[in-house]
């Protein structure tokens, strides 16, 4: 089937119909999922999947319909549907859809060799990476190992003339175990995600790497209450970059609801901190030509040496906020309209190795795990539960957990003093190493 020609006629049947305007999103897709567990494979799972969704205008008004029936007459009522609903609905002048025929060039998106990889290899891989996470003593039980991979297309087009198309594969592969030592248990996980099979690292690694992160809590203790440095690695970047995503997005700046809706243009940290949002970074998990409604996405500087740059906008709350979209539409496929989300989201890199940020500091916490929300983007307040490493005089003496840890996005952000220089942008949504150094610890 011409897909291309399908979105275009669609397009066109929406006019034919009683829509003012139009657009059409459609996805054609297959997932492939295996698991194993101690050494057994528990399930593998396939499965191709196609669906389209109808966004349409009437005198203003905006509604939105999908199916997953490609046959003429689902089609045709399916947008028939959507046409009444809108009719039903409230209007805005602010409903418009975007008019930038351009793509931007994003190198990497596609592995063609994802139709030739042996079945047999794959599963190799999950009971590889299981067996290498097993083979330390320390290490008891498999809570399960996998392997998954993904192929994608899409097809946008609209009532302004779009028609664009993209398609892109996923593969990843990881394992969870747990490690004991009497009563006391401790759980580690590690994965791998790629673009590229070629790319993915080896078993060996991701298994060892998963083995490390369950047996080194063991013997965990506690601290008293105190303030102290806190060293965030990049398995919790998630905790600092979370709350800026979120403070960042322009519907909750024209909402009032972000901590930084007047900080643009003004310092909110220290010279080290500097957050980057790149939707064309070549092979980036979250890499793609257009965004979800079809604008060209970029590589742009949300905070450049504390200062804040930018906000995130799809066409819609651009046009409320009287500016222009920033390629941010995000999308979780044809069964929803855009919302407003990152692509390859990350605090760019320093100097400074992960252990001459740790030889550095004479006292504080060295951050595994945290739990919680992370920073509120409402009013910018941050706590969570924490587990990790404790640090004397540059050096790390014990595993700690059950701890707290809280401060506030200002004092954080203004406190980063150090950044690493260990980035991995294989991930998608990822930080160096970095150290605040102040914060509230709470403990025994």
């Amino acid at each position: 089937m011409d897909y291309k020609e399908l979105v275009k006629s669609l397009v066109n049947k929406c006019i034919k119909k009683g829509a003012d305007g139009a657009e059409v999103y459609l996805e054609v897709g297959r997932n492939l999922r295996i698991s194993v567990r101690n050494g057994e494979i528990e399930s593998i799972q396939e499965a191709g999947s196609h669906g389209i969704g109808f966004r349409v205008l009437v005198k203003k008004r905006m509604a939105f319909s999908c199916c997953n029936d490609l046959s003429e007459k689902a089609l045709e009522n399916t947008i028939e549907r959507a046409i009444e609903f809108a009719k039903n609905t409230t209007p805005d002048e602010n409903n418009i859809f975007p008019s930038e025929k351009g793509m931007s060039k994003v190198e990497g998106l596609y592995d063609s060799s994802i139709k030739n990889i042996p079945m047999e290899r794959k599963i190799r891989l999950a009971k590889k990476v299981e067996e290498m996470a097993m083979k330390d003593p320390r290490i008891t039980k498999s809570a399960g190992a996998g392997y998954s991979e993904g192929e994608v297309e899409i097809y946008l087009a609209n009532s302004n003339g779009l028609l664009k198309n993209y398609r892109a594969t996923g593969f990843s592969f990881g394992v969870s175990v747990v490690a004991e030592k009497g009563d006391e248990k401790s759980s580690g996980s590690e994965y791998c995600s790629r673009r590229f099979f070629a790319d993915l690292e080896s078993p060996e690694k991701i298994g060892k790497e998963a083995a490390k992160k369950a047996y080194e809590m063991l013997d965990a203790r506690m601290v008293k209450t105190q303030k102290a440095a806190v060293i965030f690695t990049p398995d919790v970047a998630r905790a600092i970059l979370g709350g800026i995503l979120g403070a960042v997005n322009g519907e909750r700046v024209l909402q009032g609801a972000s901590f930084l809706a007047n900080k643009l243009g003004k310092k909110i940290g220290s010279e080290f901190l500097t957050v980057i949002d790149d939707g064309i970074r070549p092979k980036g998990l979250a890499s793609a030509p257009f965004d979800g409604e079809g604008v060209p996405t970029q590589r742009r500087f949300i905070i450049e040496k504390g200062v804040l740059k930018g906000f995130m906008y799809n066409t819609i709350v651009a046009k409320r906020a009287g500016v222009k979209s920033t390629g941010n539409a995000s999308r979780r496929g044809y069964t929803s309209t855009p919302g407003i989300g990152p692509h390859n989201f990350y605090m760019e890199a320093g100097e400074f190795s992960p252990d001459e940020i740790i030889k550095a500091t004479k006292k504080g916490l060295l951050l595994k795990i945290v739990t919680g929300y992370g920073i509120n983007p409402v009013n910018g307040h941050f706590s969570g539960g924490a587990s990790g490493f404790w640090i004397e005089n540059g050096k790390i003496v014990f595993p700690v957990k059950g701890l707290t840890i809280a401060g506030t996005a200002f004092e954080m952000f203004n406190n980063i003093d150090m950044v690493g220089n260990d980035l991995d942008l294989n991930r998608s949504f990822t930080a160096p190493t970095f150290r605040i150094k102040i914060m509230q610890i709470g403990g025994k």
